[in-house]
Formats: structure tokens, sequence, C-alpha cells
């Protein structure tokens, strides 16, 4: 498989209030996301260094949507008219005594974490990829895994954005419109600082087990899952097992040379197994800085496959093995199309567009060739066998269920309207994804 090498978003300079023109591609070359399945529906980029400079923007254009890092697959982000890119806005501000961490809209995890280390703190956990911003993690409710630990954004304690007024909106979780606004899908404003809980600065260690028996995984799901500060379980689906076991571990892990019928790996892995490991964070429990440890892909290399596809659905935790023997059924269906699935599990929380609102989770992600139409034609039918499970797609994922299947997940979707009413009356921030799936009657 041929890798690809990971788009970096390139920043003109500003010099002055007015809104620079991005340079980041040539004129015959199409502005797409990382994984380059998507193009974007307009070529007019403006990138802000300033609230001011936002300001500007918002008073001259009728429709803007902000601009991350491009790891979302489907068009959340698009837009046909306006592109804001804040990749400028590299703010990032420790309170040691109130452990709390401001960062600026353009920061990454893979900014942020190194900076934090150095200072002695750390995240609760990080996603897969270092690659991806904190607001853009944030706003589509992006997750790591871990029995006890939530997505992301729930390490939020406070945001500040800009509305459609050009106004400067100020939330923490004592606010009234808080809980709505952390994962707020790019619909009430633009973001531009986050502040985030950190804690005392700790080391993981992280061990890779090959072919753990599924039988195995659906008699001891809970024990495996409990092993480890972050497990993740990669599968093929293919002949009763599940391919590679990776266990993210604060504290003592004896790793014996056999854990529930899986042999111990001798030598690092990469989770699709024809992928060289060497774009993976380190393994063989070697210790390590958080940071280094817990997404699975080192920051400067290619992320997961490089072109490819993604879907993933959470469904609640208390489902998780009757609903990963239901994909698993559709194996021969799947697998042809397939990369690689990952299994993970998150903790509840009480952000009202999380797909973990009020509900532990377990999320089943497929990364998928890159072969849209087929992929297209596959997700109704997982989506089918998930239905009993009442499962969420995740925001910035590739998924098929229809906007009335999606906002019946959502018991919170009505006072989110009325959040989205509130600070973008003008409908500034709406695009054809938002329009269709979370404001369609």
């Amino acid at each position: 498989m041929k890798k690809r090498t990971f788009l970096n978003l390139l920043s003109a300079g500003i010099a002055s209030p007015v809104l620079a023109p991005l340079t980041a591609w040539a004129e015959k070359e199409k502005l797409t996301n990382w994984a380059g399945n998507l193009t974007y529906g307009t070529d007019r980029v403006r990138e802000a260094a300033s609230i001011e400079q936002i300001r500007i923007l918002l008073k001259s254009q009728n429709k803007v949507k902000v601009l991350g890092t491009r790891h979302c697959f489907n068009s959340i982000a698009d837009s046909r008219y306006n592109l804001l890119s804040l990749k400028s806005m590299q703010e990032i501000a420790l309170d040691a005594g109130a452990r709390t961490v401001t960062v600026g809209a353009g920061v990454t995890y893979g900014q942020l974490g190194p900076y934090l280390d150095g200072k002695g703190f750390a995240l609760h956990n990080l996603a897969s990829l270092p690659h991806i911003s904190v607001a853009g993690a944030c706003s589509t409710a992006t997750h790591g895994s871990g029995e006890k630990n939530g997505n992301l954004a729930t390490a939020v304690s406070a945001i500040e954005m800009v509305n459609a007024g050009g106004e400067v909106v100020k939330l923490s979780r004592k606010s009234e419109d808080f809980h709505g606004a952390v994962v707020g899908l790019g619909a009430l404003g633009v973001i531009t600082k986050v502040t985030l809980d950190v804690q005392p600065s700790y080391a993981v260690r992280q061990y890779v087990y090959e072919n753990l028996p599924l039988a195995q995984m659906k008699d001891h799901f809970d024990e495996i899952q409990a092993s480890g500060y972050s497990v993740s379980l990669f599968t093929d689906w293919q002949k009763q097992r599940v391919n590679e076991l990776w266990i993210k571990s604060r504290g003592k892990f004896a790793a014996p040379q056999e854990f529930f019928g899986a042999r111990l790996a001798t030598r690092n892995l990469h989770p699709i197994a024809e992928i060289s490991a060497e774009n993976c964070t380190e393994q063989m429990g070697v210790p390590g800085p958080w940071y280094d440890r817990l997404p699975h892909f080192r920051m400067g290399f290619t992320p997961s496959a490089g072109k490819e596809l993604q879907s993933e659905y959470f469904v609640p935790r208390r489902n998780a093995v009757d609903a990963i023997l239901a994909v698993e059924r559709l194996r021969d269906q799947v697998t042809p199309h397939l990369l690689i699935s990952e299994i993970r599990t998150i903790a509840a929380d009480d952000l009202w567009m999380s797909p973990c609102y009020r509900r532990p989770s377990v999320t089943i992600h497929f990364t998928w060739k890159p072969d849209w139409p087929a992929v297209q034609r596959l997700l109704p039918v997982i989506e089918k066998e998930l239905a009993p499970f009442e499962p969420r797609p995740h925001w910035g994922k590739l998924f098929t269920m229809t906007p009335a299947e999606l906002q019946s997940r959502y018991e919170k979707l009505g006072d989110f309207r009325r959040l989205a009413a509130k600070y973008d009356p003008a409908r500034k921030f709406r695009n054809d994804f938002l329009d269709g799936s979370i404001f369609a009657n």
C-alpha cells in the first residue's frame, strides 16, 4: 500500500488587519482534506490571526466556515462560500496553579503535548493522531480510549468564540450554555481559544498482542478493556480473531507472553500489518511520555494509512459484545473494502452533542480502502445491523444514516438548535452538512 504524505496547511503572513489569502496550493491543485477524499467547495480561503481580523471577515461575508487541520472525512467543515483558517493563532498559556492550559485555535495536540510535558503537566487522553487541532477535535467530540476516560472535549473547562455578530463570547462550566457549546460542530461561532484541564505528567508503556481469539474477546471483553489505561482492538473481522490488541498502561502491567490466548508481539507493529511500524509510537513496553504513547501515530509521520476513508459508530457500552458480533457476521461483505477496524471504549459525558452524552460507549471504527462507491453501498448494511443498539456516528466521519435517525439519537437536539439560533441568528455558520443533518425537520 502506498503511503501518502500528510497535507500540511501552509500559512501566509499577515502584516496588517487585512485578511490575507492562503497560498498553500497551486492554481491547478484543488484544496482537499488530508486523505484526499473530499475536495472543498470553494477556493476562497482567508487566514486570521486575531479577533479583529475574524470580525472583519464576519462583517463582510454572509457565510463562513472555519478550516481546521482538514482531518474530517465528510463535509462538516466545508463551505461553498468562504473558509477561514486560524492556523496562526498559536497562543499557549499554562496556569499551573489552576491546572489549566489555554490554547489558540491553531494549536495541535502535537504542539501542545511536548510543551505541557516540559512544564510537568499532561492531558487525560489523546486521539490516535496528534496532528489534529485542539479546537477542531473538541468541536467534533473526537476521542481516545479508556474505560474511565471521556473524549477530548471533556477536558474543556472554558471556550472563547466570536459569534455571528462579531461579539466575543466566553463560556465556562458555570455558564448556562457551556454544555451545548463545547461540541458545537462549528454551528455557533468561530472558536478562538480553548481552556483545558491538565494533570501532573505521567509515563505510559505500550504493549501489543497478536491474534486474540474472538471467543476470548466475547467472554472476557470487560477484563481486556480494564487491563490498561487505554485499550484498542484492531481487527479485519476474519479468522475468528482480533488481529492486534494494544494496551497502553500508566501503572503496572505484567505483560505475560500469553494474554487471553493472544501472544505478546516481539516487534513494533502497525495496525495494518503490511505497513511499516516506523510511523507508530513506541511499543514493546518501552516507557515514554504520555504524549508519545497515547496516540498510535507519531507527529511528523504520515498518520494512519494515508489515502483512506473512515467511518465510526458509537454504541452503548452495555451492548459492546453484541454490537461487535453483529458486525463480525458481515465479515465477508466488510473485509474486501477494509484496511482495518478499531474497537475502543469511552466514558460517558454531559456534552449535548457528544456521541457519548450520558452513555458510556464502545466505538467500532472502520478504516476503508479509498473506494467511496463501494463504502457508500456498504454503510447502510452496517448501520442496519447496528440499528438495535441506536448507534451514533462520529461527526467527522462518513455515514449514511438519515437525518431523522441521526436526530433521534440526541435528546438535547432541540436545545442545541435554540443555542445556534441565539449565537448565529443569521445562519452565517451553517453549511450543507449542518442544514441537512442537524437543522432539517
